[in-house]
C-alpha cells in the first residue's frame, strides 16, 4: 500500500506533533526501533500509527495499557481517516474486537499482543509495532520491550517504536538498540501555555487504616465546585478535570459534586463504566450543553485526551499494585502519586490554552511523594508474567533486554506458584498444561481453577466465580457467592460486563457434561485457584472474625462469612482497621468451604504426622493433623526413637551448644582441634559454634539418643563425642601438633591456653614464672612451627610481668629493666645477666645470682 494510503495532512491538523513527522522518518530510514517523547495531546497516538502503516504493507499493532484508551485511539483515528471503525483502523482488547483482514492499524491492549505472541512469536504479517504510554512502566509493555527486542534480532525488517509523554529516553533506547548503538531519540517538546499552580490541603487526613477518607472525600468536592464556578462565570467553555485514585472514588466524589450544585454535567470516568459512557466524556461537549466536570481516574493522565479542560483538580494519590511478600498476597493499594503523575495531570489543562492546577495537599507534602512511579514489575505478582516468560523459552527473562529485570524474590514466588499449577518443569520451561492456561486470559491460578473446576461445579459456575475474581469488582461483605447473585440478576455496567466476561471464559473451557451446579461450588472453585488461602476461623471478636489462612497469614472479616468455619479466600489485604482484629489483613472476597472440598481441592497441603519437641529435658510428642498451617486436630502419641532423636537435634538447633555443659576437658579438646583447623584446615574439622551444628550426626549422635531417653544434658560427655571428629591417621599427630602442655626448661609442663574456636587471630598463650624459661634462646612454636606460643610470663609470686612471643628480643631488651626492679624485691631467686645461657629453675631456694 502507497504512503497516499493515509492522509497524513488531513489527519494531522491540528496536531503539534505532524511538525516531528520528518524528523521521524528520517530516524527510521536510519533505524528500526525509534523512541518517541512528546507531551499528552500533541497527536503522538494520532499520527504515529499511520505515517508506519503508509512506509509498510503489513499491519501496524498499537498497544495501550487499558482497554478504554485502545477504543478511544481506535475510533478517533478511524473518524480522522474517514472510514469505518473495523475496516483499515481497528481495535482488540479482552472481550472486545473490532478489526478484520484488511485492517492496517490494530490498536491493542499489552496483554492481548503478549498472549498473541505466545501463538505467533514472529509477528507473521506485522511490519511495525508502536508500544504506546511506555513512561506508566506497566508490567506487559515492560515484558513486550523484552520480547519484541529478542524477536527483532531474527526480523530486522520488524519496526518498534516506544512513545511516552514523559520518560527516560536515553535508558529506553539502550535497550531498544543494539549493544553498539542505542534507538535514536525523537523528543518533540512544545511551548506550553501558562499553568497556575494553586495549593488547597485538607484539613483532615487523606488516608486512614481504612484507604482514602470521607473527610478528604468532601474536601475535594467542595474545592473543585468552588473552583468551578468561579472558572464557568469567566469562561463558560472550560471544563474541569478532577484524578481521584480509584473507581470507588471517582464515584463518592461526583456524587458529592452532583448534590452541592446543578450547574455542571458531572462525569465518571474510569475503566468499569461502559465503552458508550467512556466514548461520550472522551468526545467533549457540545456549545449548547452546560459546563462538565469529569471525576477520573488515572486513565486520563496520558491515556485519554479530554477535550475543553482548563482546570484539574487533583487528590495527588494514585492506586497501584503492590505485594506483601511476608504474606504471600498482592493487592491494590492508595499511596502519594509521584510528582511527574502529577505534573502529566497538571498538563491536561494546559493543552488548549491557559489553565489552572489545584493540587489538594500543601508543597511539602508534594516534595515528599516519590519523584517517578514505580516500575510494576517490581511490586506485582508475577506469576502470570513468569508463566509468559516460560512460554516464550526465557524464564525469568533470561536473555532478553529488559529495562528492570524481574526481582529475585518475587520471580521464585512466581515459579513456586507455577510449579504447583504443573505448568513449568524443573527447569522453568513451559508445560503443555502451562501453555493452556497462559491462553486464558486471567492470573494461571483462576485458569486452572476454571479448567479444573468446570468439570466439577460446571463450566458456567466456574466461568462467573473466576469472572467475579478476575473482574476488579467490590464484593459487598466480602461474600463471592452473594455477589453472583446480585450479578446474575443485576441491569448494571457492572453486571453486563461480568456477564460477557463469563460468557467468553466458558467458552474457553470444555463443557462440564451432566454436572449441575450451585452455589455451594463457589468455594471449590476458589480454593482450587488459591489452596494456600483456605482459611479457618480461629477467634470470634466483636466486629467479626480472624481466620488462619494454610499460608500462616491471619485476616479478619465481618458479616455472615464471620459465622463458618472454614473459607475460601480469593483477595485478602494488608489493613490495621478494627475489622482486622489485630491480625494485620482483611479478607475482601472469600466463599464458605465445605471440609470435603477442603480435603480436594488442598490435598497436596494436607499432613498426618507425629511431632516432637524437646523442652524441659524431656521429649513431649503429639500426632496432628494440618492443612498448610492450619492444624484440624492433636492428641498425644509415645514417640519413636527417630523422632525423639529427631526432636533433639532440633533443640540443640534452635537453642545452640550451649545448652549443654561443657567440662574443662571437652573446652579445652575443641579448642585444641579449632587451632588446627584454622593453621592447616581440612582434613582437621570445623569446631566452630556453625560447624559443630552442621555435623551434629557425624559427632553427637549417640548422645542426642541418650538425650532422647531423658538422660540430662549436664551429664552428656562432649570430650569424648568430638573425638569422633578426628580425622585419621592425622590425629595421631594431635598432641605432638597441639599439646594439651608445654615443657619449659625448668621441667614443668605449662597447660597451653588455645583461642576460642570462633576466634581466628589469637595465638595459644602459656602463663609460666618467668625463671621456668631461662635457658631458652627462642620462642617455642605450635603446629610444625607455624604458631608462636604468647608467653605471659610471671613474678616468683604469680603477679605478671610481660608479655612477648618473642623471647629472644624480650631478653635482649626489656629483660634487662624487669631485672632491676625485680631483684631487690625477690633477692632469694635468680636473676641472671644472661637469662638464655642460664639454668632455669622452679623453686626458691637458691641464691639470686650477684
Amino acid at each position: 500500500m502507497t504512503a497516499a494510503a493515509f492522509d497524513l495532512a488531513a489527519i494531522g491538523a491540528g496536531l503539534s506533533f505532524a511538525a516531528a513527522l520528518d524528523e521521524l522518518g528520517a530516524a527510521l530510514d536510519g533505524s528500526g526501533s525509534v523512541v518517541v517523547s512528546a507531551p499528552p495531546g500533541t497527536g503522538k497516538t494520532t499520527l504515529v500509527p499511520p505515517l508506519l502503516a503508509s512506509r509498510s504493507s503489513g499491519r501496524v499493532i498499537v498497544t495501550q495499557p487499558r482497554r478504554v484508551a485502545a477504543r478511544a485511539a481506535a475510533r478517533r483515528l478511524a473518524h480522522l481517516d474517514g472510514s469505518a471503525l473495523g475496516t483499515r483502523v481497528g481495535f482488540t482488547v479482552r472481550g472486545e474486537r473490532s478489526a478484520g483482514a484488511a485492517t492496517r492499524i490494530e490498536f491493542v491492549t499489552a496483554g492481548v499482543l503478549l498472549r498473541r505472541m505466545i501463538d505467533d512469536p514472529g509477528l507473521d504479517g506485522v511490519d511495525a509495532v508502536i508500544l504506546d504510554e511506555v513512561h506508566e512502566r506497566a508490567l506487559e509493555t515492560d515484558l513486550l520491550i523484552g520480547l519484541l527486542s529478542e524477536v527483532r534480532e531474527l526480523r530486522d525488517d520488524l519496526v518498534v517504536v516506544a512513545m511516552s509523554a514523559t520518560l527516560d529516553a536515553a535508558r529506553i533506547a539502550s535497550v531498544l538498540g543494539t549493544d553498539d548503538l542505542p534507538a535514536p531519540i525523537v523528543d518533540h517538546a512544545v511551548p506550553a501555555f501558562p499553568l497556575t499552580e494553586r495549593w488547597a490541603p485538607s484539613p483532615t487526613p487523606r488516608l486512614d487504616e481504612r484507604g482514602v477518607t470521607w473527610g478528604f472525600l468532601d474536601h475535594v468536592a467542595r474545592t473543585t465546585t468552588a473552583a468551578a464556578l468561579e472558572l464557568v462565570r469567566e469562561n463558560p467553555r472550560a471544563d474541569v478535570l478532577v484524578f481521584a485514585p480509584g473507581a470507588r472514588e471517582v464515584s463518592e466524589i461526583a456524587r458529592r459534586i452532583r448534590d452541592a450544585s446543578a450547574a455542571f454535567d458531572v462525569r465518571e470516568l474510569h475503566g468499569q463504566i461502559p465503552a458508550a459512557e467512556q466514548d461520550a466524556v472522551i468526545r467533549g461537549r457540545r456549545p449548547d450543553e452546560p459546563p462538565r466536570i469529569i471525576v477520573t481516574t488515572s486513565l486520563a493522565e496520558s491515556s485519554l485526551t479530554v477535550p475543553g479542560v482548563r482546570l484539574v483538580v487533583d487528590s495527588c494519590l494514585s492506586r497501584h499494585p503492590q505485594r506483601d511478600a511476608a504474606r504471600g498476597m498482592t493487592g491494590l493499594v492508595t499511596t502519594a502519586a509521584s510528582r511527574s503523575s502529577c505534573v502529566q495531570r497538571a498538563g491536561r489543562a494546559t493543552r488548549q490554552g491557559p489553565g489552572i492546577v489545584i493540587r489538594c495537599v500543601d508543597e511539602r507534602t508534594y516534595a515528599a511523594a516519590p519523584a517517578r512511579p514505580t516500575p510494576e514489575i517490581a511490586v506485582t505478582d508475577l506469576a502470570d508474567a513468569a508463566l509468559l516468560l516460560a512460554c516464550w523459552g526465557a524464564p525469568g527473562a533470561e536473555g532478553l533486554r529488559m529495562i528492570d529485570p524481574p526481582p529475585r524474590d518475587n520471580l521464585a514466588d512466581a515459579v513456586s506458584v507455577l510449579r504447583g499449577l504443573g505448568a513449568i518443569d524443573d527447569e522453568g520451561r513451559a508445560t503443555a498444561e502451562g501453555r493452556a492456561l497462559a491462553r486464558i486470559p486471567a492470573d494461571p491460578r483462576l485458569a486452572r481453577a476454571l479448567r479444573d473446576g468446570g468439570s466439577v461445579v460446571g463450566s458456567r459456575l466456574a466461568a462467573e466465580v473466576v469472572a467475579v475474581l478476575g473482574g476488579d469488582l467490590r464484593i459487598a461483605e466480602a461474600d463471592v457467592a452473594q455477589a453472583l447473585i446480585t450479578l446474575r440478576g443485576g441491569r448494571t455496567p457492572d453486571a453486563r460486563r461480568w456477564r460477557d466476561d463469563a460468557n467468553r471464559l466458558e467458552r474457553m473451557v470444555a463443557p462440564a457434561g451432566d454436572v449441575r451446579s450451585s452455589l455451594d461450588g463457589v468455594g471449590l472453585v476458589i480454593a482450587l485457584a488459591f489452596p494456600d488461602r483456605i482459611a479457618h476461623r480461629v477467634e470470634r471478636t466483636a466486629d467479626g472474625a480472624v481466620f488462619l489462612l494454610a499460608s500462616g497469614t491471619r485476616a479478619g472479616v465481618t458479616g455472615p462469612l464471620a459465622a463458618v468455619e472454614w473459607l475460601a479466600v480469593a483477595d485478602v489485604a494488608r489493613a490495621t482497621a478494627r475489622v482486622a482484629a489485630g491480625s494485620g489483613a482483611i479478607i475482601r472476597s472469600a466463599a464458605v468451604l465445605t471440609e470435603a472440598q477442603m480435603e480436594r481441592a488442598a490435598s497436596h497441603l494436607l499432613t498426618d504426622r507425629v511431632e516432637a519437641e524437646f523442652t524441659g529435658g524431656r521429649v513431649q510428642a503429639r500426632r496432628e493433623r494440618r492443612v498448610g498451617a492450619i492444624l484440624r486436630s492433636s492428641s498425644p502419641v509415645r514417640p519413636s526413637a527417630r523422632e525423639g532423636r529427631d526432636a533433639v537435634r532440633r533443640a540443640v538447633l534452635r537453642d545452640g551448644l550451649g545448652m549443654f555443659a561443657w567440662s574443662d576437658a571437652a573446652t579445652a579438646f575443641r579448642r585444641r582441634l579449632a587451632l588446627l583447623r584454622r593453621e592447616l584446615g581440612g582434613p582437621w574439622p570445623d569446631v566452630s559454634n556453625s560447624g559443630l551444628l552442621s555435623t551434629l550426626d557425624d559427632w553427637l549422635a549417640p548422645e542426642l539418643d541418650t538425650l532422647a531417653g531423658g538422660t540430662p544434658a549436664a551429664r552428656v560427655d562432649l570430650s569424648s563425642a568430638l573425638r569422633r571428629l578426628l580425622p585419621w591417621p592425622e590425629a595421631a599427630r594431635l598432641d605432638e601438633l597441639a599439646p594439651e602442655r608445654l615443657a619449659v626448661p625448668s621441667g614443668s609442663r605449662i597447660r597451653i591456653t588455645y583461642p576460642d574456636p570462633d576466634d581466628t587471630s589469637a595465638p595459644p598463650v602459656v602463663a609460666v614464672k618467668l625463671q621456668e624459661c631461662f635457658g631458652w634462646a627462642e620462642t617455642p612454636r605450635l603446629v610444625d612451627g607455624r604458631v608462636p606460643v604468647l608467653f605471659h610470663l610471671l613474678s616468683p609470686a604469680g603477679r605478671p610481668l610481660a608479655v612477648t612471643d618473642d623471647l629472644a628480643s624480650f631478653w635482649s631488651g626489656p629483660y634487662a629493666q624487669v631485672r632491676a626492679e625485680m631483684r631487690g624485691r625477690y633477692p632469694r631467686h635468680p636473676w641472671p645477666e644472661d637469662p638464655w645461657a642460664a639454668v632455669p629453675t622452679k623453686h626458691t631456694k637458691n641464691r639470686a645470682a650477684r
